[in-house]
């Protein structure tokens, strides 16, 4: 749940650097897909490890799709990817 918390207040981070019309509609997209997977069975590692490989793709198309350097997305790298 921790590790599910800073990559999800990463990804806040993270849609601050897009354009600020932008903002709101990511925010919210992200906040909707973690509350969706809440009740995930955090026994499972490896569902929980395709989620947070799946959180830092999406999050580097993002950044891609709107010119964001993708470098900032390094620490969501560190938290999702080890």
């Amino acid at each position: 749940m921790e590790k599910a918390l800073r990559a999800y207040a990463e990804v806040l981070r993270l849609v601050r650097r897009l354009p600020r019309d932008t903002r709101p509609y990511y925010a919210k997209y992200a906040r909707e897909n973690f509350v969706n997977y809440r009740d995930v069975d955090t026994s499972d590692s490896s569902t929980l490890h395709d989620l947070f490989k799946r959180t830092y793709n999406h999050s580097l198309w993002v950044l891609d799709k709107y010119s964001v350097d993708k470098s900032a997305a390094d620490k969501l790298k560190r938290i999702c990817c080890s």
